[in-house]
């Protein structure tokens, strides 16, 4: 008989995990592993299933940010068609295709959750933000802690007196927790402005259109400046510089500004399928868990896990649901057909080799994660206002041989465009900007001139 867990309190610390975020996230670091991790005998990709299992007995165990859970929520995107894209069709439509080897690891991180004893928490026309949003003001509303494990900017909007953010450790970024003072940090405002400063500001990643020319930077100094969304908009005739009082007063933009404010607001009221007083952390079922780790071939986390546990991992047969062909799932559980087993090199590959061979996609993806990741000091930059100056910049440049450019200019619209100023960077935390450009990163994105020449060539970063 299961026992009724108690009602959520101020006793509590929950932690709501953003599944989704860490599948990707799991899956990027496990490509910059050593290949012969990243496959079972029967050439199943679960190198991220690998990192995700580690990294959730490390929650379940130690907790995080010096914390450990009285609760705990793994939660999911169930699809890309949320209520969203029913708003706007271009929502998150710009997004590739997930990389082949990840696609079976899908229901695996699933079944890894129900593995630990925990259930998979995902719903219908809502994302995971969503979710993780309804949780935190419940469980907040009645006075316990919540620390929501991600990195997500959306999630930021949520941060107050109960509820913080945790971002795990990564590569060579060190882990942080996100409070009042790293959300100001980053929009430029407080949490309760997040969601007027993202609309007007937009959002690529996630295809949210905000208003034309108008970045976070600047959708902050309008925000602080006018108190709010409305305000500004009721009284964008009186602003001073030309464009943006042509952006804010055109009734088009005017629209995509409501409707981006629409798309990044998380709801807070989900009918939860489960209710926050079902979210439990109990211990799992161990022989359970050490079949199923078996049958993935997860020699190192099998054995601690028995050694946790207090079970003989070799009296216990692998699960066998998962194992040979019962492991081969698509993304929405279908069965796949295994691929012919082909033997791992006898070379361990280096990181740069094992993603190039993955594809030019999934390279562009790895190092766009890898760069958004990375801790910015803006205090290392540097304004150039003096020809010499710049000159010294160039010549470090050419030394280097490589380099980041970006230009800054007044509008997204090349025809009406004028240019503000330019940024450039010739190695991580080394970048300079004009006294109009603002800031400059090395991103995924940039244009690298490689040489160490002046005949430079011009290669995609």
């Amino acid at each position: 008989m299961t026992q009724t867990p108690p009602p959520v309190g101020p006793n509590d610390h929950i932690f709501l995990v953003d599944g989704s975020s860490f599948v990707f996230r799991a899956y990027f670091q496990s490509i910059r592993q050593d290949q012969k991790y990243n496959y079972r005998s029967d050439r199943l990709p679960v190198g991220a299933v690998r990192l995700f299992a580690t990294k959730l007995l490390q929650f379940i165990r130690d907790g995080a940010a010096g914390i450990k859970p009285t609760r705990l929520a793994i939660i999911f995107d169930k699809s890309e068609n949320s209520f969203r894209r029913e708003l706007y069709p271009p929502y998150k439509g710009h997004r590739p295709e997930p990389p082949e080897d990840l696609v079976p690891q899908f229901p695996l991180m699933r079944d890894t959750v129900r593995a630990f004893g925990l259930a998979p928490i995902e719903q219908d026309r809502f994302e995971a933000d969503d979710l993780i949003a309804t949780y935190a003001r419940q469980a907040s509303e009645r006075g316990a802690d919540v620390l929501i494990v991600s990195a997500d900017k959306d999630l930021m909007q949520l941060v107050g007196p109960k509820i913080a953010m945790y971002d795990p450790a990564s590569g060579d970024r060190e882990e942080r927790r996100i409070g009042p003072d790293e959300v100001f940090a980053y929009f430029g405002g407080g949490a309760d402005k997040v969601i007027d400063i993202q609309a007007l500001a937009g959002d690529s990643t996630d295809n949210v259109p905000g208003a034309p020319g108008i970045g976070v930077k600047t959708a902050a100094q309008l925000i602080a400046e006018y108190g709010d969304l409305e305000t500004l908009l009721a009284r964008a005739s009186e602003i001073k510089q030309p464009k943006r009082r042509e952006v804010l007063t055109n009734s088009d933009s005017v629209a995509l500004i409501r409707l981006s404010k629409k798309l990044v607001t998380l709801v807070q009221d989900v009918p939860l399928a489960i209710p926050l007083d079902e979210l439990t952390l109990a211990m799992p079922d161990a022989k359970r868990l050490v079949a199923f780790l078996k049958a993935l071939e997860f020699t190192t986390i099998t054995r601690r896990v028995a050694e946790i546990y207090g079970v003989e991992a070799g009296e216990i047969e692998p699960d066998p649901d998962f194992v040979g062909p019962g492991g081969w799932r698509a993304r929405n559980g279908e069965a796949l057909e295994p691929r012919a087993p082909a033997p791992l090199s006898d070379k361990t590959e280096t990181p740069e080799v094992a993603i190039e061979a993955l594809g030019p996609r999934t390279l562009a993806a790895a190092r766009l994660a890898e760069a958004r990741e990375e801790k910015i000091d803006r205090t290392t930059y540097r304004t150039v206002t003096t020809p010499d100056e710049l000159q010294r910049w160039v010549d470090e440049a050419f030394e280097a041989g490589a380099v980041a450019f970006d230009t800054e200019t007044s509008s997204l619209d090349p025809m009406q465009a004028d240019l503000v100023g330019f940024s450039l960077c010739v190695a991580p935390g080394r970048a300079l900007a004009t006294a109009t450009a603002g800031r400059a990163t090395c991103s995924a994105g940039a244009i690298l001139w490689r040489g160490n020449s002046r005949k430079a060539r011009r290669s995609p970063c």
